[in-house]
């Protein structure tokens, strides 16, 4: 009993954990149109995103020294066209799924997560950040334990709008098809590849580079494009599309310096989650680097609770989320309005998908944000 009461003052005695646990208490209070939905016995939200941590950064903002014993707590709150999202974030940062007993404690949190998402009434669920391909590719388990539920991995969504900001990127560069040269980091996920067929079909000269040598082959075979396995190998580029936070392929002010055309300054656009090019590294090269954040959606209609407090916490800008989070309010937003979104394989990145966010992107306001770094306008 000593022991535990000792173990408490210690956890709730800690500055970080004070202040995690004062924001989630105010961001609760302050949510009236979900108190609004309590007294009318309505549905609490409409969509969930389950969510990892990217980091220990994360972990001290969100939790201090606090651990759920569900293994799951409240993250930010939004609201969009009288749509409900939640954020229910893991108890797992993203170097615990790169371990076997990581991904077993993930699955178990994240399956405790959408049962708690469907008490309260939620019909969308996405599988964000490092848990997209958890229960692999098609997410057969969460689909037989929750059939009346809609899951996603919000790529349709992302890759949409990564497409769209590149193709302005490169334009606003003045880096014309034919004329310059672009390195894919991780080319062989499903990003990295539909970006290489996105540029490659613009005209654009591409590199892909990554750790996985077998999927590096299997890539240069299909798309007839060079590959490499390390930043010494990719030669002068003038821009990157970084689709992964591997540590074996993450840039750095010695590597870009490696890469960038002399006199020139490299464009980096960066959808990876954490950021492949961190922020500290960043802010040793910001002279010779372009850095952009991508994928991610804007919308002068979406509202945070709690507004700039939770935004900056969760390292976006007022109006902005990722691409991911974005998919998933639309869906709920049309499956609210009978809309047939419901027999579609959402773990499957598509054309036609893609032509279905698109759609719904429009009906629900959602657009490309304006040039950002790190949350701050460039």
């Amino acid at each position: 009993m000593v022991r535990k009461i000792r173990k408490f003052f210690i956890v709730w005695a800690n500055p970080q954990t004070l202040l995690a646990a004062t924001w989630r208490f105010f961001v609760a209070l302050f949510d009236w149109r979900t108190m609004l939905r309590r007294v009318l016995g309505r549905p609490i939200i409409d969509a969930v995103f389950v969510s990892n941590m990217r980091d220990e950064i994360d972990r001290r903002r969100y939790l201090g020294l606090w651990h759920p014993k569900s293994g799951h707590f409240n993250g930010p709150r939004y609201w969009v066209n009288g749509t409900s999202g939640r954020t229910r974030v893991l108890n797992i940062v993203t170097e615990d799924l790169a371990t076997s007993e990581g991904r077993k404690k993930a699955k178990e949190y994240f399956i405790r997560a959408v049962q708690w998402a469907k008490n309260k009434g939620t019909k969308v669920i996405l599988l964000a950040a490092s848990t997209k391909r958890l229960f692999g590719d098609n997410g057969a388990q969460l689909k037989e334990i929750f059939p009346d539920l809609i899951f996603t991995i919000g790529d349709n969504g992302t890759f949409f709008l990564l497409r769209e900001e590149t193709t302005h990127a490169l334009r606003n560069a003045n880096l014309r098809p034919g004329y310059c040269r672009i390195a894919i980091l991780g080319p062989y996920g499903f990003l990295g590849e539909m970006m290489i067929q996105a540029l490659a079909k613009e005209g654009y000269y591409i590199i892909g580079a990554g750790p996985n040598i077998s999927a590096l082959k299997r890539i240069s075979g299909k798309y007839g494009i060079d590959t490499c396995c390390s930043f010494s190998e990719i030669g002068k580029v003038d821009a990157v599309v970084a689709c992964t936070h591997s540590k074996k392929i993450r840039l750095s002010a010695e590597n870009i310096e490696m890469i960038r055309h002399p006199e020139k300054k490299l464009l980096v656009l960066d959808v990876a989650e954490p950021s492949n090019l961190r922020y500290q590294e960043y802010q040793n090269c910001r002279g010779t680097v372009v850095r952009q954040d991508a994928g991610n959606a804007y919308s002068p209609k979406l509202k945070y609770v709690l507004g700039a407090i939770s935004y900056k916490m969760f390292r976006l800008s007022r109006g902005v989320t990722f691409g991911c989070f974005a998919e998933t309010l639309s869906l709920a937003g049309a499956l609210k309005q009978d809309m047939e979104v419901k027999g579609i394989n959402w773990f499957t990145v598509s054309v036609n998908n893609m032509e279905v966010i698109a759609e719904l992107f429009k009906k629900d306001g959602f657009t490309l944000p304006s040039p950002r770094c790190f949350g701050e306008e460039l």
